[in-house]
């Protein structure tokens, strides 16, 4: 048994059949998550980051290759492992403090256990006050931060987050950025982030996975060593973007009269 919240992927291929044709969807891609580490993934539309997300929590099995965690070969879904999609999927007809203790169902814990867990959950995502309001009373934001606490009130090993806060207007995204970045460190879960963004996984991440399509694969691995808070103006910020971004290939040297209309450009990514 390897230490809690470690993932190893190893050689994983997956494809799908369409029309009789053999799609290959992933192509041998290899890499170790550590214990507590916030890893970002990075890539065009297509190159297979959320179907690797799929392959992590569980839901399908039909691959090749090998997915560990704690040293052990997924096989399905585990509340060991969490996960949290763009769209909050909050049921409707539930308050705030339902939603969130809907994870807790069967799993043998006492109502007490129960109530100070989703306590607990809802004071880390700053929605106290909030408990007995039903979804569509709430924010954007507020949404996404219940859908979190719901994915982290069973204390899972691995958090995965699948593009959560894409919906979400400028402004939002970056306080909730900075929020993601507090519970992180609180709760030091193992987490995995999917995202078109690179200012937002080099601000959340210890490393960023970038891939390419046709078939996905791993094209390059950045360790994001930069000091906190980061800077996201910094020079330093700056150039680690720039590298991302032309590992992309959504960079080329520019001339001086370009530079303020790339960065507009890549601002948006």
């Amino acid at each position: 048994m390897g230490i809690a919240g470690n993932l190893e992927i190893r050689s994983v291929r997956k494809h799908y059949t369409v029309d009789g044709n053999r799609l290959q969807i992933l192509s041998g891609v290899t890499f170790d998550v550590g214990p507590g580490h916030f890893l970002s993934i990075v890539g065009p539309s297509g190159c297979g980051k959320s179907t690797l997300l799929r392959l992590i929590v569980g839901l399908d099995n039909d691959y090749e290759g090998d997915i560990l965690l704690n040293g052990e070969r997924i096989e399905g879904p585990s509340r060991a492992r969490g996960i949290v999609f763009q769209d909050h999927r909050l049921l409707p007809w539930l308050t705030l403090e339902q939603n969130i203790g809907l994870s807790l169902e069967n799993t043998g814990w006492n109502a007490q256990a129960k109530k100070e867990a989703v306590r607990g959950q809802t004071e880390l995502v700053g929605l106290s006050g909030f408990e007995n309001a039903y979804p569509h009373q709430l924010s954007g934001g507020m949404a996404q931060r219940a859908a979190i606490a719901r994915a982290l009130v069973c204390k899972p090993d691995i958090l995965l987050l699948d593009e959560p806060l894409g919906a979400l207007d400028a402004i939002t995204r970056i306080r909730l950025q900075e929020e993601l970045l507090r519970i992180w460190r609180v709760e030091e879960t193992t987490m995995i982030l999917v995202t078109h963004d690179v200012d937002e996984a080099i601000f959340l991440s210890n490393e960023i996975v970038v891939m390419s399509s046709h078939p996905g694969r791993i094209s390059k691995r950045f360790i994001v060593d930069l000091s906190s808070p980061r800077d996201r103006a910094g020079n330093e910020f700056i150039e680690l973007k720039r590298l991302i971004l032309a590992e992309l290939h959504l960079y080329r040297q520019k001339t001086q009269s370009e530079t303020e209309n790339w960065m507009n450009m890549a601002s948006l990514i």
